[in-house]
């Protein structure tokens, strides 16, 4: 029982991190882009993987967390998809409309759901279905406004779809079948993951935004929201891997929806947003989703855990009963050699006479 609630302080101290670091960094990346002028969020991404990886290097060096070493292969070709899947990500949204790329973001659900059930013959409830169903109801009435299509954008938006889901299928994936915490598997991955983005985010970026971000000026305000920005990073890539680590991948997915949420409801709170009644609607059918699904996840994690816990407490009732009989028996036996032995004397006893 200890195990257990210490696991589950743990799941919740994950969530609160990984939506207190979320929402803070688009804040933060809010004002530097919309207001500071500054567009180039792939290289900005880049910068937030190199900054993490460092921060976790002196963490490793003060033994902080021990490193376990992964199979360099394993570890590489994994770094390389979570950064692709960024850019591909960054690339729909240049593509897209802000209405086609919010479709895109809620399509990583279902096609998370539709993997691991194929490939990990995970089995998802129906109760979970429908929460999920009511979830993706709510933000796409909350955020979704147009829904202009193109070919290119559609196909961008595909792929993203797909390398973000595989990448955190794979984050939970490895992290549960090699026995390595979420530090371990970030520190390890982020070299490869910054290397991709720092390669091609200038490119991406050019292409976005038609400016070279080697050639922009960087005053000091915008320099000490780019610091800013990374420091905060490093609580974002860290508890995302330890979310999709201690949840699932699904489970992620729609806690970046309740982000989606807080983020419109503090754009129209402080920043005085436009905001509408759909909105309001949207967000609160939204949560009650969530609602839905942390219901039935914990409800059928408590049934899991007594179906686990049954059989161990039939083993342990099936020890502890085995030394009595077995004693009981031995007893009876006892009391009958020692009959046995009585009656022999008696009957020596007998013959002296």
């Amino acid at each position: 029982m200890g195990e257990a609630t210490g696991f589950q302080l743990g799941v919740i101290g994950a969530l609160a991190l990984s939506v207190a670091s979320s929402v803070s960094i688009v804040i933060c990346n809010k004002a530097l882009m919309s207001f500071l002028g500054f567009p180039f969020a792939t290289t900005l991404t880049s910068w937030h993987l190199m900054v993490t990886f460092c921060t976790l290097h002196v963490a490793n060096r003060f033994n902080v967390f021990e490193n376990k070493p992964i199979d360099m292969k394993t570890v590489m070709l994994f770094g390389i998809l979570n950064g692709v899947s960024i850019g591909f990500l960054n690339l729909s949204l240049g593509f897209n409309s802000i209405g086609f790329y919010q479709m895109t973001k809620l399509a990583i659900i279902p096609f998370t759901v539709l993997l691991e059930t194929i490939f990990l013959k995970k089995q998802f409830s129906q109760k979970i279905r429908l929460s999920l169903l009511v979830l993706l109801l709510g933000v796409g009435i909350a955020s979704i406004t147009d829904l202009q299509l193109n070919l290119v954008g559609s196909v961008l938006s595909v792929l993203a779809i797909a390398t973000t889901c595989v990448g955190q299928i794979l984050t939970n994936t490895i992290q549960k079948r090699l026995n390595v915490s979420s530090t371990q598997l970030l520190y390890q991955s982020a070299p490869f993951q910054a290397a991709i983005l720092f390669v091609s985010g200038p490119l991406v970026d050019q292409f976005l935004t038609k400016q070279n971000v080697f050639a922009y000026k960087y005053s000091p305000v915008v320099l000490a929201f780019i610091i800013l920005s990374c420091l905060i990073s490093v609580s974002v890539n860290f508890s995302t891997f330890l979310v999709i680590g201690k949840t699932s991948p699904v489970t992620y997915q729609v806690l970046g929806h309740l982000k989606t949420c807080l983020v419109l409801a503090f754009g129209y709170t402080l920043l005085h947003d436009p905001f509408t009644e759909r909105n309001i609607i949207g967000i609160l059918v939204a949560i009650f989703g969530m609602g839905l699904y942390s219901y039935f996840c914990t409800h059928e994690n408590k049934k899991k855990q007594l179906s686990d816990l049954l059989p161990q407490s039939a083993q342990i009732k099936e020890k502890e009963t085995t030394p009595l009989l077995g004693a009981k028996i031995m007893g009876s036996q006892d009391k009958d050699s020692h009959e046995v032995k009585k009656s022999n004397g008696l009957m020596n006893k007998d013959s002296v006479v």
